[in-house]
C-alpha cells in the first residue's frame, strides 16, 4: 500500500521482478519525481476519474507527490462511462487521452482531433 516508486532507466539498467513479477530497476537506481505520470485506462467518465486495474497505485503515488506530476490517463473512448462514483480517495486525471479525444479536467472541455 505504499505509492510507487519512479527510478532512472537506461537499457544498461539492471533489472529486478516487482510487482506482478513485472521487471524493475533494481532499489539501488536513483529514485526520481516525474513531471508527468501515464496512467492506463479501463474506464473514466468526464470528470477525467478513471478506473485502473484496482491497486489504487497511481491515486496513492499522486496523493503523496509533491509536487503532484501531471497526470495523464491513456485509453480507448470505448471505455467512457456516465460516472465511474468516484470515492473520496480518487484523484482525477488533469486529462485522458483516447484515439478519438483529449479531455481535459481543468478547463472543463474536450478537443477532438480532426
Amino acid at each position: 500500500n505504499t505509492p510507487l516508486t519512479f527510478r532512472t532507466w537506461s537499457p544498461s539498467t539492471p533489472l529486478e521482478r516487482g510487482v506482478w513479477n513485472i521487471p524493475v530497476p533494481v532499489s539501488t537506481v536513483e529514485a526520481v519525481t516525474p513531471d508527468i505520470v501515464i496512467a492506463p485506462v479501463v474506464g473514466f467518465d468526464a470528470g477525467c476519474f478513471r478506473l485502473g486495474y484496482g491497486g489504487g497505485y497511481f491515486d496513492r503515488t499522486l496523493a503523496a507527490s509533491s509536487p503532484r506530476p501531471q497526470a495523464i490517463g491513456v485509453g480507448y473512448e470505448i471505455a467512457a462511462i456516465p460516472t465511474i462514483y468516484p470515492q473520496p480517495h480518487d484523484i482525477a486525471m488533469d486529462c485522458i487521452i483516447t484515439e478519438s479525444r483529449v479531455l481535459h479536467r481543468k478547463e472543463d472541455r474536450e478537443q477532438t482531433k480532426g
